[in-house]
């Protein structure tokens, strides 16, 4: 008796550890990036999301800049996003005694992490940065006109910006929707046909036959819709064009140097 009540408590840690190593997060640079900028105050000076700076009187510009519109005045690629992060202002900004002398009549002054938060930290902050800021961009038309349909259609409303960030989704199986661009992608889908299942009826016919994912995706906060009514022709290709880019190389902040945001 005594042995079998070891060999149950044993298959139920294995089970917990396999359930465990099942639903581990596997969240997109981005999204860390997101939750590094929340952590450490960034949206107190750069508004909510990085996307609308808090007044500053004493600066030209009257506000904190943003993320986004704002960034080209500041930083012009990924390396420089990186110092201003790092060092509170890039090497560029520190040789300019006009920059020096604006940066003093300011109220807020950017603060420098360096030492503070780890190279991991750093280069996820960047990612969010750039990802705020549209940088970089598909260079595909097709696979531009479907981060633009991720717009228009409201994708970005759950997925985020373009897709790419992991907002909680309380009940869901991990607990947050799954990004375009996350490591736990091909989990949910295989393929460019399950792709347009999940788009057209809110879920894949592989996990509509899947009683433990019915489970979760109806326990879920929030829930994929359907979007057969409302696409026009040419959305589907344009929007798997643009999670082919997304999930390449050529998406990521250093796959080339940005000049214009």
């Amino acid at each position: 008796m005594r042995r079998f009540v070891l060999l149950v408590v044993v298959a139920l840690a294995i089970a917990g550890v396999g359930w465990e190593w099942f639903t581990r997060p596997a969240l997109p640079a981005a999204e860390r990036g997101r939750r590094v900028a929340e952590s450490q105050g960034c949206f107190t000076c750069h508004g909510p999301a990085g996307r609308k700076g808090t007044p500053d009187p004493g600066r030209k510009a009257e506000s904190a800049p943003t993320f986004a519109g704002d960034l080209m005045m500041y930083a012009s690629n990924a390396s420089e996003v990186r110092e201003w992060i790092l060092d509170g202002s890039t090497a560029g900004k520190r040789a300019s005694e006009t920059w020096r002398a604006r940066r003093e009549a300011a109220v807020l002054r950017m603060p420098a992490f360096r030492g503070k938060l780890t190279g991991r930290q750093v280069d996820d902050l960047t990612a969010y940065v750039m990802l705020v800021s549209s940088s970089p961009e598909p260079g595909d038309s097709l696979a531009l006109a479907g981060r633009d349909r991720v717009a228009s259609l409201g994708c970005a409303g759950c997925h985020g910006p373009g897709g790419r960030l992991a907002p909680p989704n309380p009940g869901s199986l991990k607990g947050y929707v799954p990004s375009w661009e996350g490591p736990d992608f091909p989990e949910l889908v295989r393929d460019e046909t399950e792709f347009r299942d999940w788009v057209r009826h809110g879920i894949s016919a592989r996990f509509r036959d899947l009683p433990p994912a019915r489970f979760f995706l109806e326990r879920a906060n929030l829930k994929m819709p359907a979007y057969e009514k409302h696409l026009k022709p040419g959305d589907l290709e344009a929007l798997w064009a643009y999670v082919r880019w997304l999930r390449s190389p050529a998406s990521k902040p250093d796959s080339a140097e940005v000049t214009a945001f």
